[in-house]
């Protein structure tokens, strides 16, 4: 045989279409250079199928080149760069690869909506219309972009698969400093958000019971507490669903009452006359200092209505992903869809309220104004249906928002036990974290008032910490305008996060701008 570059033993010519051949693409779809002649013996870009090429053929007889032939399309079928880890079949975010776009429009729709929307209208009483809409408008571009920077790094590196957030961050920062990192915000976001969710539904809960019973209500009705407990205890219940992709329909469910809750606010408020006394001059406060702490909390709140960052590595990781098929294809393409339902959402109800109820929105949101101002004027079947869809809402977001630490409690156990969890185990650690949820939330009643702190200490896992994983991971030519793209972007989100903190923690220690989101009336 003619000696011959080693180039031409590992490369395959074009396809009839001109579409590279699947073994010189990762398992994310992206095509890898090829390597410089010169360099070929030194590239490390051989893959299990690279010897399998027609030159490599030509002299087997053809029974074996069918086998071989047959063999190579499976393992590019399968996808068989991907190394999975055994104990990822035991765990909640990945023990179920079925997924598909429609659940990940489900899930994120889900995650990224819920009450954090229906306080949106607090922030444009500070901010005025022009800076209200403009603050809105960059944040949701911004989560956007960092949105589709997770849905790529997925697969980033050949073989691997990031399934959750922190291992991304892992592969980042490092080990250590990438746990220390994305760990905290992390928790902080599933466990407070879980604990806030029990706080608003039980809340709503009771204003449901006392729209719809009214003066026929017994003279010793349930006290706010044993509220929490009762939703507490539904939320328990739902959790047995045992993994990310058994809780789609929850999700669904969770994404339709977002959609039709927010909608029936906004509607219902711009259909109603607005309070004589209204005035969309942002509110003033005695100092200049007053002011600029009212601000900074403004935009944190705006932070806050953009969630769900923390679980898009997880809802991914619940799609199968092959060589010819990766999973960021239909990630995105829910993804997509989700988000556009999401600005039809946030938008209407931010402009549509600021615009209903101005400088007099209440501290609690647009649903407290829509009580207070127009509960005599709208259909109390009306009223009772918007609070019963957002507790359904509640209901089902608690359940993604905790999946996250389920999946970290079943971790530990089965790393310790080398063996999956059982279902009383597993039922153990749900009732555990739930009831956890519920006496913080008893003692600490305020964490429903912390949207701009909130907003502030979890804006890095949306809006910096994707932008630094990108530069790390993808290294993209130093001082180039990706470089500087991502860096800038990365540290204004880091700045924006440490200021908007600082608003959140002024706004708690100030009496008056509290934000609580259902008041019960008095």
């Amino acid at each position: 045989m003619d000696e011959r570059p080693e180039t031409e033993l590992i490369s395959i010519p074009a396809t009839p279409r001109g579409v590279s051949t699947p073994e010189i693409q990762t398992p994310s779809g992206q095509r890898s250079p090829r390597p410089p002649s010169k360099e070929a013996k030194s590239s490390s870009a051989w893959t299990p199928t690279s010897f399998i090429s027609p030159r490599f053929l030509s002299p087997i007889g053809t029974p074996m080149k069918r086998v071989l032939v047959n063999m190579k399309s499976y393992l590019e079928e399968v996808g068989h760069l991907t190394k999975l880890n055994p104990q990822d079949a035991w765990l909640p975010i990945t023990e179920s690869r079925n997924g598909n776009a429609h659940y990940a429009a489900f899930h994120n729709l889900n995650a990224g909506v819920g009450f954090q929307a229906l306080v949106l209208p607090v922030a444009f009483s500070f901010l005025g219309w022009s800076w209200g809409t403009l603050s809105l408008t960059i944040a949701y571009f911004w989560q956007l972009y960092t949105l589709w920077i997770l849905v790529q790094l997925h697969e980033a590196v050949p073989g691997k698969r990031y399934n959750r957030y922190v291992e991304l961050a892992q592969a980042a920062f490092g080990e250590r400093l990438g746990v220390w990192l994305a760990l905290f915000p992390t928790v902080y976001l599933s466990a407070g958000t879980a604990t806030a969710l029990i706080l608003i539904g039980g809340e709503t809960m009771k204003l449901f019971f006392q729209i719809v019973c009214g003066p026929l209500c017994s003279s010793n009705p349930l006290t706010t507490v044993e509220w929490y407990l009762v939703f507490t205890s539904l939320c328990i219940v739902l959790s047995q669903l045992p993994n990310l992709n058994s809780i789609a329909g929850l999700s669904l469910v969770g994404a339709v009452t977002a959609i039709t809750y927010s909608t029936m606010v906004w509607v219902l408020s711009v259909s109603q006359p607005r309070p004589p006394t209204i005035s969309y001059e942002p509110i003033t406060l005695p100092s200049s200092s007053a002011s600029v702490f009212a601000v900074l909390n403004a935009l944190g709140i705006v932070a806050f209505a953009f969630r769900g960052h923390n679980l898009v590595l997880e809802i991914q990781a619940t799609m199968p992903s092959t060589f010819k098929h990766p999973a960021h294809v239909p990630m995105w393409k829910g993804a997509k869809v989700a988000y556009f339902f999401i600005a039809m959402c946030l938008f209407p109800v931010a402009i549509g309220g600021f615009w209903a109820y101005g400088n007099l929105m209440p501290s609690g949101g647009i649903l407290n104004a829509l009580y207070g101002f127009h509960s005599h004027d709208i259909p109390r079947g009306l009223l009772a249906m918007c609070f019963l869809l957002v507790v359904f809402n509640c209901l089902s977001s608690f359940q993604i928002y905790s999946m996250p630490v389920f999946d970290s409690f079943e971790a530990g156990y089965t790393s310790r036990t080398n063996r999956p969890c059982s279902i009383w185990v597993r039922s153990g650690f749900r009732v555990f974290y739930g009831f956890i949820n519920f006496f913080i939330g008893v003692a600490l009643p305020f964490l429903s008032s912390l949207a701009g702190l909130l907003g502030g200490l979890t804006l890095p896992v949306t809006f910096a910490y994707p932008c630094f994983m990108w530069v790390l991971i993808k290294k993209p030519t130093k001082y180039s305008f990706n470089w500087y793209f991502h860096w800038i972007l990365g540290w204004l989100g880091i700045v924006f996060s440490l200021a908007f903190s600082i608003g959140g923690v002024w706004s708690m220690v100030n009496s008056g701008l509290k934000l609580k989101f259902f008041k019960p009336p008095n």
